[in-house]
C-alpha cells in the first residue's frame, strides 16, 4: 500500500509527500530535507520516517525539543499506525493509507461532530487539488540504476532493456561535439524510454554548488512528438528541484498555476510532469523537463527513475563538453601569447634610433603605457606602427597579458566581424564550429588593430560600442560577452577626410582619437638609417649564420642617399637581401640593391646625368645643379620644387643647407 505524510500548520493542512519504499523521508529545518518545516522550535535534522519491512517506523534524531505520537515522545524507533499524527512543536503531520480518509485529532483539536470532520477531510483534499500547491506525488534523488535498487521493483527483462538504452544512450552521448547535439540525443533518448511525448533540456549560465544561487535557466532543445511546443514551466518547479537535488514527478497540472507559467494555462495541456536535475557531484548544470499530455499515458515513477539516470548520464557528458569548449578557447588565446613571447625580449631594441624624432616617440610611449586611453598610431606604411603598439603593450601594466594583431583592411566586412567578435557554430556556412574572436583573445591585454580606417560602415556601430565598454555577442550567438580590453588603432589613412565624407563615422573617430602618435616617415630621419641597417645586419646574419660584421663607407653613403618610399619595412628587407648577395665580411656597395619606385637621390641622379653630361663632376655636385635649376624654374617656390623633385619640403631646406645655398636676391 502506498503510505502518505499530511502536513498541517495551525488550521491548515499544507502539504502531502508519498513516502518511497527504500528512501528516507527526512524531517527538519535545514533546506536539505525532504520535508522543510520553518519553525524554530524544530531542530535542522529533526526526525525520519522510514519503512522496516511491511512498516513504516520514525526515529528522533535526538533533536532538540523532541517529537511526539500522541503526546508521547518518541523514543527508538516507534512504528507508525494509520490515523497517527507526529508532533513537532506546532506543526503536526499525519500518516495514512487512504487520503480520502480524515485524520483524527488530539486534545482540543478533535472534531466535535460529523461536519468538522469532513471538513478536514476536505482540506486534505484540496491540498491535493491542482489549484493549490503541487501535487508533486514521487520524488528521486539517488541514481536507481547506480545504487542497485532498480531490480528490486522491476522485472529482469525491463531492466536489461533499460539498461541497454542507457548504455546506447551513454555511446551517441560521447560522439555528441556540443552542448545542442548533446541535448537533442538525450531527448530522442527519453522519449523513446519513457511516457512523454515533450521534452526540453535547460542549462544554466555556469554550474552551481548547494548554497549557490543559480542563474537563470536558457532552453537548448525541446522535442515534441506531436503538435503542441514546448511551454516552459513556472519558476517554483524549476527552484524546487535545482534546491533540493532531487527528481520530481507530478501530476494534474494542466491548471496549476504554481507548475505552469500563467501565460500558458490552457496551452501545456500536461497530464503529468518530471523535472530532473542535470547534476554531478556536487555541480548542477541544468534541468530536464517532460510532459506527457495523454491521460491514458501518464508518466509513472519508474519514468522517473529512469529520467535521473539519463540526467547523471548528460551530465558527465556535458561536463567533458564545457572543459573541451573551455580548453578550445583558451588555447587559441596561448597560441597567440606564444606567438608573441619570442618578440617580447626585443620590444624596445626594435625602436632603434637616437634622432630627435624617435627620441620624442619614446618619451610619448612611456608617458600613455601605464594609462588605458585608447590610442591612435598614424603614419605611412612601413613606419613600424605595430613595433610602436608592441612597446606600449609591454611598457604597460598590460604586460603580462595577450598582445593580439588584427589587419582590418585583409578581410571583407563579414569576415571581419566574425575574426573580431568570433562566432557559434553554424551561424553562416564554413562556421564548422566556435570560434574566439580577437576581442576575447585579448581579454586583460591590448588588441592592435592595423588600419583601422579600412572598417566597413555597419561594423564600425558594434566597434564602438565595445570601445565604449558595453558588451557585446558572437556572430550567430545570444550570450552577452564582456571583456577588458586596450585597444591600440593604427591607420595611414586621412580618417578626417573619410568623416567628412561621411565615410568614417564621427563618433568612433573622436573615441579612437584619444591620444594620438605620429610616427615619422623614415625620409624625415635619415641620420637614424646607419643605426637601423646595422641592427637589421645583425640579426639577418644571426639568422644565416654568415660572417658579416659591417658596411663599407661607400655602401652607408647610398643607403643615406635614397629616400626609403617604403619606410623601415624597406630598408629592413634591403639588408636581408643585402645580406644573402654578400661574399665578404663587409656589405659593400654592390650588395645594396633598391627598387627606383619613390624619389630616391640615386634615381634622380641618375635620371638627371644624361641632361648635364658627365664630366669630372661629383653626384653632389650634380645634384645641386640640379635642384637649383628646378628652383630657378619655379621662382624659388620650395614647396613646388620639392613636389618636381619627389622629396619633401623638409628635405628640400636641409639639402640647401648643407649646399649653403640660399634665394638670390
Amino acid at each position: 500500500m502506498i503510505a502518505y505524510l499530511v502536513v498541517r500548520e495551525g488550521s491548515k493542512w499544507r502539504d502531502v509527500y508519498r513516502l518511497t519504499p527504500g528512501q528516507v523521508m527526512t524531517i527538519g529545518r535545514a533546506p536539505t530535507n525532504r520535508i522543510v518545516l520553518h519553525d524554530e522550535v524544530c531542530s535542522r535534522y529533526h526526525c525520519e520516517v522510514f519503512q522496516n519491512g511491511s512498516a513504516w517506523k520514525i526515529r528522533d534524531l535526538q533533536s532538540r525539543n523532541g517529537t511526539l505520537i500522541g503526546g508521547e515522545p518518541v523514543s527508538g524507533e516507534v512504528e507508525l499506525k494509520p490515523g497517527q499524527v507526529i508532533e513537532i512543536g506546532p506543526c503536526e503531520l499525519a500518516f495514512t493509507y487512504d487520503l480520502s480518509q480524515a485524520f483524527p485529532k488530539t486534545g482540543a483539536d478533535e472534531p466535535s461532530s460529523d461536519s468538522e470532520l469532513n471538513n478536514m477531510t476536505m482540506d486534505v483534499l484540496d491540498a491535493l487539488a491542482p489549484a493549490s500547491e503541487p501535487t508533486i506525488l514521487h520524488r528521486e534523488r539517488d541514481n536507481p540504476f547506480v545504487a542497485g535498487s532498480r531490480s528490486a521493483t522491476l522485472d529482469r527483462d525491463r531492466t536489461s532493456r533499460e539498461l541497454g538504452q542507457l548504455y546506447r544512450l551513454a555511446l551517441d552521448m560521447g560522439s555528441a561535439n556540443n552542448s545542442k547535439q548533446l541535448a537533442e540525443i538525450v531527448l530522442a533518448g527519453l522519449e523513446a524510454g519513457t511516457a512523454a511525448d515533450i521534452g526540453a533540456l535547460l542549462l544554466l549560465p555556469t554550474s552551481v554548488s548547494p548554497g549557490e544561487e543559480p542563474g537563470e535557466l536558457t532552453l537548448v532543445a525541446y522535442r515534441s512528438s506531436g503538435e503542441r511546443p514546448y511551454q516552459k514551466v513556472s519558476e517554483y518547479l524549476s527552484s524546487t528541484v535545482l534546491k533540493s537535488r532531487e527528481a520530481i514527478l507530478a501530476r494534474d497540472v494542466a491548471d496549476d498555476s504554481l507548475l505552469v507559467n500563467r501565460d500558458s494555462l490552457g496551452e501545456i495541456h500536461a497530464k503529468s510532469v518530471i523535472c530532473a536535475p542535470i547534476r554531478l557531484g556536487r555541480k548542477i548544470y541544468g534541468l530536464v523537463h517532460l510532459y506527457s499530455t495523454n491521460p491514458d499515458k501518464k508518466l509513472e515513477p519508474d519514468d522517473l527513475e529512469f529520467t535521473l539516470a539519463v540526467a547523471d548520464q548528460c551530465a558527465g557528458a556535458l561536463d567533458i563538453l564545457l572543459r573541451q569548449e573551455k580548453m578550445a578557447d583558451g588555447l587559441a588565446q596561448v597560441r597567440n601569447e606564444n606567438a608573441k613571447l619570442r618578440e617580447q625580449l626585443g620590444i624596445e631594441s626594435d625602436l632603434v634610433g637616437s634622432s630627435p624624432s624617435l627620441q620624442a616617440l619614446k618619451l610619448k610611449i612611456v608617458r600613455i603605457a601605464p594609462t588605458d586611453a585608447t590610442a591612435l598610431i598614424r603614419g605611412e606604411s612601413g613606419v613600424g606602427k605595430e613595433l610602436v603598439a608592441r612597446a606600449i603593450h609591454f611598457t604597460s601594466r598590460r604586460r603580462n597579458g595577450p598582445f593580439v594583431c588584427m589587419n582590418c583592411a585583409a578581410l571583407t566586412e563579414s569576415l571581419l566581424e566574425s575574426e573580431l567578435f568570433g562566432h557559434e557554430k553554424g551561424s553562416f556556412t564554413g562556421a564548422t564550429n566556435r570560434k574566439i574572436g580577437k576581442f576575447e583573445q585579448a581579454h586583460k591585454g591590448t588588441l592592435f588593430l592595423d588600419e583601422v580606417g579600412e572598417m566597413g560602415p555597419s561594423i564600425q556601430a558594434k566597434f564602438l560600442r565595445v570601445l565604449e565598454g558595453h558588451p557585446f555577442e558572437r556572430v550567430g550567438g545570444n550570450t552577452p560577452i564582456q571583456v577588458d580590453v586596450r585597444v591600440v588603432a593604427a591607420t595611414n589613412r586621412d580618417l578626417e577626410a573619410a568623416v567628412e565624407d561621411g565615410l568614417y563615422r564621427k563618433d568612433l573617430y573622436f573615441r579612437l582619437h584619444v591620444v594620438e602618435m605620429l610616427v615619422q616617415p623614415l625620409r624625415e630621419h635619415l641620420t637614424d638609417v646607419p643605426e637601423l641597417a646595422r641592427y637589421f645586419l645583425e640579426r639577418f646574419a644571426g639568422k644565416t649564420g654568415r660572417q658579416i660584421r659591417d658596411f663599407t663607407p661607400a655602401a652607408i653613403d647610398k643607403l643615406l642617399a635614397y629616400d626609403w618610399p617604403g619606410n623601415v619595412r624597406e630598408l629592413q628587407n634591403a639588408i636581408e637581401r643585402a645580406v644573402i648577395l654578400c661574399t665578404g665580411e663587409l656589405v659593400g656597395v654592390g650588395d645594396i640593391q633598391l627598387s627606383g619606385l619613390g624619389g630616391g637621390e640615386e634615381h634622380r641622379l641618375m635620371s638627371t646625368a644624361g641632361a648635364v653630361g658627365f664630366g669630372d663632376i661629383t653626384l653632389e655636385s650634380v645634384e645641386q645643379q640640379h635642384i637649383l635649376a628646378v628652383l630657378d624654374r619655379t621662382n624659388w617656390n620650395k614647396s613646388q620644387a620639392a613636389q618636381i623633385l619627389g622629396i619633401e619640403r623638409s628635405t628640400l631646406d636641409r639639402k640647401l643647407k648643407r649646399y649653403q645655398v640660399s634665394r638670390p636676391r
